[in-house]
């Protein structure tokens, strides 16, 4: 669930950019690291191959059968890493965390997964927003891993950034208004003011990886084509979460001391 305004508001954070000090990365080039900490995204990173992609799409392809058979839409298959095993095995899968602890840190928690799935000609876009401002943690030391389903392009909506914006910490933004048809339920006037607009295309199989508070989002898709994408969330194990959502993290690299996130069971439902 996305915690209301006045419990996001209630809680203090620490909602500045934490640049990634890593002289010796594993998987990420130094250039790569510094084009992270400077624009606020690394892109793109091929992960699986075109045979991994298509069944990963096959299995896609089901569950939302499945999901919208129950009364739900495209969008609706959020924190599926709790409900089903073949989610769980992609959050956890060691291409994708060698990548995101080049950039978090050897002890990483994953503790989101939400389908974007933009069926042809929807009508529906996601406006420009900061990840960082539905979600209650800090510091902010978090990514979103945007995995392709399917190729993504400008002509079927993929996402875009504003490069660099991520530096001007958090951002004042407004309620969604119903004639938007925004997925979610925030926006965030004159993006330009923040930086340059760039677009992220990414072939299936590919992700991107961005910063908790760059701004970013992404047109309806006019297109007679799908375009879905698998968001995954990670953080570095020394964030803390409010609101009951350390329930949902999973360790995935390293140790959590602490013992803060409750390290989720795979689920036996795939």
């Amino acid at each position: 669930m996305i915690p209301s305004d006045d419990e996001i508001q209630s809680l203090e954070r620490d909602l500045r950019f934490h640049a990634t000090e890593n002289d010796n990365p594993s998987w990420l080039t130094s250039d790569q690291i510094a084009d992270f900490n400077r624009t606020g995204y690394v892109a793109p990173i091929p992960i699986f191959d075109l045979n991994e992609i298509a069944d990963i799409r096959c299995y896609f392809d089901d569950l939302l059968d499945q999901v919208t058979a129950q009364g739900g839409n495209s969008y609706s298959i959020s924190s599926a890493h709790l409900k089903y095993g073949r989610v769980h095995d992609i959050l956890t899968n060691q291409r994708i965390v060698d990548h995101v602890a080049d950039l978090l840190g050897e002890n990483v928690i994953g503790w989101g997964s939400h389908f974007f799935c933009k069926m042809p000609r929807d009508g529906k876009a996601v406006a420009w927003h900061q990840d960082a401002s539905y979600w209650p943690l800090s510091p902010s030391k978090a990514v979103t891993v945007w995995l392709a389903i399917d190729d993504a392009d400008e002509q079927n909506a993929c996402m875009k950034f504003i490069a660099g914006s991520h530096h001007h910490g958090h951002m004042t933004y407004r309620p969604s208004g119903s004639h938007e048809d925004n997925v979610l339920n925030q926006t965030i006037e004159n993006p330009q003011q923040y930086g340059d607009t760039v677009f992220n295309p990414l072939a299936a199989g590919n992700v991107s990886i961005h910063s908790d508070l760059l701004l970013h989002g992404s047109e309806a898709n006019e297109s007679d084509r799908r375009r879905c994408a698998l968001t995954l969330r990670y953080c570095a194990a020394d964030v803390r979460a409010e609101l009951g959502w350390n329930e949902k993290g999973v360790q995935v690299r390293g140790k959590d001391e602490s013992g803060h996130w409750s390290n989720v069971p795979r689920p036996a439902t795939d």
